[in-house]
């Protein structure tokens, strides 16, 4: 059971960083988060998965009066979506003409949704920016969709005007990732053991990703 949980950590962070690669290539837009990646990229001279892994130190730092313990999958995703996201960064060229770019998009989504449900399916720790997010709801008693919302209005506000790319791909990602993660529970569940304690539909929600994404 361990070397199958940790096959789905690994396998899926790497293919959530594969996939975040494929949206940057593809130029359509990008969920939140990565719009503030690329928008912060955009002004230091470190690549984009460098700054992705140094955006989830910062945030991880902030889980220390949150009261939120880290495990081996939220320091997983640190290194190995870094790491994956570079990798693909340096061996696909950019995504040219509408014809390419826009299944290029899609199809990143769909493996975006199910790198997300390999990676929490392996319940070895929530990613950093989870974390932050389910450490905010617990001290503050705020609803989760407020404080997912306020963050990632945050984040994707900031990324913009340092000029990350929002387009129709954020839109997509926005509204297509919920429900494909939805979709694709079934296929793990009882195999894994991070959706295990979920008994009803509506108790899945997009905040239980690691941006993911998440992202993840």
């Amino acid at each position: 059971m361990l070397t199958r949980r940790l096959v789905a950590l690994y396998l899926g962070l790497w293919l959530y960083g594969t996939s975040m690669a494929v949206m940057i290539r593809a130029g359509l837009g990008l969920d939140p988060w990565d719009v503030f990646h690329q928008g912060v990229a955009a002004h230091v001279p470190l690549s984009f998965g460098m700054v992705t892994a140094l955006t989830g130190v910062v945030v991880l730092l902030a889980w220390l009066p949150l009261r939120q313990r880290p495990g081996l999958g939220t320091v997983s995703n640190v290194v190995v979506i870094a790491v994956a996201v570079d990798a693909g960064l340096w061996l696909m060229p950019d995504f040219e003409g509408l014809w390419l770019r826009v299944p290029a998009m899609g199809a990143a989504v769909v493996v975006n949704a199910a790198a997300t449900v390999l990676y929490i399916g392996a319940g070895m720790g929530p990613g950093p920016r989870d974390g932050l997010m389910t450490g905010l709801v617990s001290r503050t008693g705020w609803s989760i969709w407020t404080v997912r919302t306020g963050i990632e209005v945050t984040v994707l506000t900031t990324g913009w005007v340092l000029g990350g790319s929002v387009g129709v791909g954020t839109l997509v990602y926005a509204f297509g990732i919920g429900p494909l993660v939805q979709l694709m529970i079934p296929l793990v569940d009882g195999r894994l053991p991070g959706f295990a304690p979920i008994a009803q539909p509506t108790a899945v929600t997009p905040d239980e990703q690691p941006h993911a994404p998440a992202t993840a």
